[in-house]
């Protein structure tokens, strides 16, 4: 049995001419996995933005090392606060012996009732555990005077450690490097970080109506929109690029194309020719070199959609992942958003977490909607967020599958569940937002 067919066969219910949105993932999840990303790079710390962790990284110090003031303020020893403090009406006053300054440790002494005027990441001098605000104090010469009810013992004070403890790992393998991560590594003084390398991911547009950049338009044709879209999309995961160009409705030349992608390649994206015209040549010729599932999703945009797997010519890897997308420029967003880009994230070695659709979130519809149950749906919005309410959404354009326009407009995807119908004016909504994603 193939690999198609045995992914297919242990899914439930499933149909390849009338496929859920749900089932779509399942199988990806299923079939694209982090196999094939094994080689470990060392790359500098800056250049690492967007790849992913090949090792877990073990803090070698404590973040912060030492205990160390959250604020400007007075340190002192919170023994001296009644036990009653936040109904305690008195002033504290205390004696001010010496000011400790970021980056120098205070080496005084001390003695009881005494204070230590200390500066926001100043290492708390020994014996002093709390830190009382300047702006609650009453300076008098050598004694600062404040009410006891202002604070609790142990307040605006960080705890060496609390951040990040030396021996601890910090970051895990499979972490995608955003910049709070990096940030994070060179808190910990390593300029260099171990990741998997680049995912590959050739891609190119198919069909004799599509046009290149700068070619004269002529009766009938397009511009070639996807590969532009499809490459900058990839461009947002850091994934390694091979751009095939445009590729005509010719068997001989898309076979051409599709063996030296799966040669170059991890993945592989298509646009256009996976329906059943009689000039898509795509869906025969993809049939004939590889393992393919063509499918019918139950969604809007995007119906048409192909998956499967082709070996790489004369190499012992793994084959390459094909993602056959719709031709229509919206569609392609949509499909890729919703089932492509899990699918690299797998592949690029991300932890699971990672590998999902970008998050929901919950906005309140500008209009009513219409929908019939029995498919998924994805609509263009613009998502706006309201004083004192909840954020609204409203249809952006139209919503033509082919109407980029829209989806320039648009900030997210308004997703109308499989088995949802028609929304009213006012109704609360599920949005897919586009933010650092498209």
């Amino acid at each position: 049995m193939s690999r198609i067919a045995e992914i297919a066969a242990a899914l439930a219910g499933y149909d390849p001419k009338a496929l859920g949105v749900d089932a779509v993932q399942g199988f990806l999840a299923r079939l694209a996995g982090p196999a094939a990303m094994t080689q470990v790079e060392h790359v500098a710390l800056r250049d690492a933005l967007g790849r992913v962790l090949a090792e877990d990284i073990v803090s070698p110090v404590s973040v912060p090392p030492h205990d160390n003031s959250a604020m400007d303020g007075f340190a002192f020893d919170g023994a001296l606060l009644p036990a009653d403090a936040a109904s305690y009406d008195e002033s504290i006053t205390l004696r001010v012996v010496g000011t400790a300054f970021a980056g120098t440790a205070w080496r005084g002494s001390l003695a009881p009732g005494d204070a230590v005027k200390i500066m926001t990441g100043a290492v708390m001098p020994a014996g002093l555990d709390t830190v009382i605000p300047q702006e609650f104090c009453f300076v008098e010469g050598e004694r600062v005077r404040f009410p006891a009810k202002a604070l609790r013992r142990g307040d605006n004070r960080r705890l060496a450690g609390e951040d990040l403890m030396q021996g601890r790992p910090a970051l895990l393998r499979g972490e995608r490097l955003s910049p709070a991560a990096i940030g994070m590594v060179a808190s910990l003084g390593l300029p260099m970080v171990p990741v998997l390398r680049r995912l590959r991911v050739a891609y190119f547009s198919t069909g004799d109506e599509i046009l290149s950049l700068g070619e004269l338009p002529r009766e009938g044709a397009v511009y070639d929109s996807n590969r532009y879209t499809v490459s900058g999309l990839l461009a947002r995961l850091d994934c390694e690029l091979i751009d095939l160009g445009l590729v005509r409705d010719d068997p001989a030349s898309l076979a051409a194309t599709l063996q030296r992608a799966a040669g170059e390649a991890d993945a592989i994206i298509t646009s256009g020719g996976v329906s059943v015209g009689e000039a898509d040549h795509t869906r025969a010729v993809m049939q004939q070199l590889g393992d393919m599932a063509f499918w019918r999703v139950a969604m809007r945009p995007g119906r048409p959609m192909a998956v499967g797997l082709i070996p790489k010519p004369g190499q012992p890897d793994g084959p390459a992942v094909l993602f056959g997308l719709p031709g229509n420029p919206v569609a392609v967003m949509v499909t890729f958003l919703a089932f492509v880009r899990p699918a690299l994230l797998r592949m690029m070695g991300c932890h699971e977490r990672a590998c999902t659709p970008p998050p929901l979130l919950r906005a309140r519809s500008a209009s009513a909607i219409r929908k019939k149950a029995g498919r998924t749906e994805y609509q263009r919005g613009r998502v706006e967020w309201v004083p004192g309410a909840e954020p609204q959404v409203r249809i952006a354009g139209n919503q033509g599958s082919g109407v980029l326009s829209s989806m320039v407009e648009a900030n997210g995807l308004v997703v109308l569940h499989h088995e949802q119908g028609s929304v009213a004016a006012g109704d609360m909504v599920d949005v897919m937002m586009f933010e650092g994603v498209i």
